[in-house]
C-alpha cells in the first residue's frame, strides 16, 4: 500500500495511505509486546473525510494509545478528554448499524461540550445544571446522562480511568408534560384538508404506529402485499439509516386491505417504484433519499391544523400517541397493544415468541381504520401524483 503521508507518534505512528479504490485513509501502527517478542499491528482509524487534520486523527488515537502503554508509568499522568474517551469507546463497542442514536448523542451533544474536558475534571453538579438547561425532553437527557456513564463504565474496565462521576448525577426521565393526543375528529379534519401526500402518511402512522424514523424508512420491498404485512426492518434518522432501536421494533405490523389499496395506488403514481426505492422518496434527490418529514410537518401539516383551529402541538409521534389511545379506547388486549406499537417489555415473556402478525392485531388495526374512515370515505383517496 503506498505511503503518501507519515508523521511520528509518541507511541507508534499516523500513516494516511491510499486504499485500492482510491480512498484515503489514517492508519495507526504500532509495536505489541505484550508476549514479549514484538509484533507490528495496525488500525484503520477513519477516512481523511472522517479526520481532516492530522491533530485530528491524533485525537481519535489517544485513547487507543493510553491503552497500549497502560503500563508505561510515563503515561499514568495522561490527562485523557471526553473526546479521546468517546472516540475509543466507539472503536471498541460501538457499530454504526445498530447503535446510531448512542453515537448520535455522542457527536451532537456529549462531545461538543464535554470534549476537551479531561476526566479527572468533570464534576457531577456541572453535568446535572448542564443537563437542566438542554433543549430536549427529559427523557432525551436522562439517555444522555446514561451514555456518560456508560463512558466512564468503559474507561474504568480498560483501566484507563478508576472512578464514575455521572453516578451522582440526578436526572428524571419523567416526561414534562402530558403528550398530546387526536381525537377521532381532529384526525378526519386533518385529513379532510392535508394534501394529497400529507393525508396519506397521517392515515398510514394513525393505523400502524410506526415511528417518524420507520415510516420514512420504508423501501417498497418491505411491504409484503400478498400477506398483508409491513416489514419494520430501518430507521432513518438525520440522513442516517440504520436498523431499528430494538429487536420488538422489527417485528411486522398489519396491513389490511384498505391501507394495502392507498399505497398499490401511490406505487402506480410515483416515479419511484423499484424494490429498493423508498415508499416516500424525495423528488429534490431524485430518489436516492426518503423525504423529510420534520420539513412536511412543519409546512403542511401544523399550518393546517392552526386553520382547523386544533390547538395542540402535533407532531410524527403524535399519530403514535393517538393510535395507542384509540388501542385502548376499543378495549384492545394489552398484549396485543404492546405487539403492535412494539414496544420491549421484560415482564410479558411472549414478546420473545410472537414475531407474526396474528388476527387479533389485524382485528385491532381494523377496528381503528374503521373509525377514521367512518362517513368519510371520500377524503381517503391515495395520492394522485408525485410531490
Amino acid at each position: 500500500m503506498p505511503v503518501q503521508e507519515r508523521s511520528s507518534m509518541q507511541n507508534g505512528s499516523l500513516i494516511k495511505s491510499n486504499r485500492q479504490n482510491g480512498e484515503k485513509v489514517w492508519e495507526f501502527r504500532w509495536r505489541d509486546r505484550t508476549r514479549g517478542k514484538a509484533v507490528y499491528r495496525r488500525m484503520v482509524l477513519g477516512t481523511t473525510q472522517q479526520f481532516a487534520t492530522e491533530t485530528e486523527a491524533r485525537a481519535a488515537v489517544a485513547g487507543i494509545v493510553l491503552e497500549i502503554n497502560i503500563d508505561d508509568p510515563r503515561l499514568q499522568t495522561h490527562a485523557l478528554t471526553i473526546s479521546q474517551l468517546a472516540e475509543h469507546y466507539r472503536r471498541r463497542e460501538l457499530s454504526l448499524d445498530n447503535t446510531w442514536k448512542t453515537y448520535n448523542y455522542l457527536k451532537r451533544w456529549i462531545v461538543p461540550k464535554w470534549g476537551e474536558c479531561p476526566l479527572g475534571k468533570i464534576r457531577p453538579i456541572d453535568v446535572e445544571l448542564w443537563l437542566r438547561q438542554l433543549p430536549l425532553a427529559r427523557s432525551s437527557c436522562a439517555k444522555i446522562k446514561n451514555i456518560m456513564s456508560v463512558l466512564f463504565n468503559h474507561a474504568r474496565r480498560y483501566e484507563l480511568f478508576d472512578g464514575n462521576p455521572i453516578h451522582l448525577v440526578r436526572q428524571s426521565a419523567k416526561r414534562r408534560t402530558i403528550p398530546h393526543i387526536l381525537s377521532i375528529d381532529e384526525i378526519q379534519q386533518l385529513l379532510s384538508a392535508v394534501g394529497a401526500l400529507a393525508r396519506l402518511l397521517i392515515f398510514i402512522d394513525a393505523t400502524t404506529g410506526l415511528r417518524q424514523s420507520e415510516l420514512f424508512g420504508l423501501r417498497w420491498k418491505d411491504l409484503d402485499f400478498d400477506g398483508g404485512e409491513i416489514n419494520v426492518v430501518r430507521s432513518v434518522v438525520h440522513g442516517v439509516i440504520s436498523n431499528c432501536k430494538t429487536e420488538s421494533s422489527m417485528k411486522p405490523i398489519p396491513m389490511g386491505p384498505y391501507l394495502a389499496d392507498m399505497l398499490k395506488q401511490w406505487k402506480h403514481e410515483t416515479r419511484y417504484a423499484g424494490p429498493d426505492d423508498w415508499v416516500f422518496a424525495s423528488v429534490r434527490t431524485h430518489g436516492k433519499r426518503p423525504l423529510w418529514g420534520q420539513s412536511l410537518m412543519r409546512k403542511n401539516i401544523r399550518p393546517v391544523a392552526k386553520r382547523l383551529g386544533i390547538d395542540k402541538r402535533i407532531g410524527w409521534h403524535t399519530f403514535r400517541h393517538s393510535y395507542s389511545t384509540l388501542l385502548r379506547s376499543l378495549g384492545t388486549d394489552i398484549k396485543v397493544q404492546q405487539d403492535l406499537l412494539r414496544h420491549s417489555s421484560a415482564r410479558l415473556t411472549l414478546d420473545t415468541y410472537t414475531q407474526s402478525v396474528t388476527p387479533a392485531k389485524r382485528e385491532a388495526q381494523d377496528a381503528v381504520i374503521r373509525l377514521l374512515i367512518a362517513n368519510k370515505p371520500s377524503t381517503l383517496a391515495a395520492p394522485a401524483s408525485t410531490p
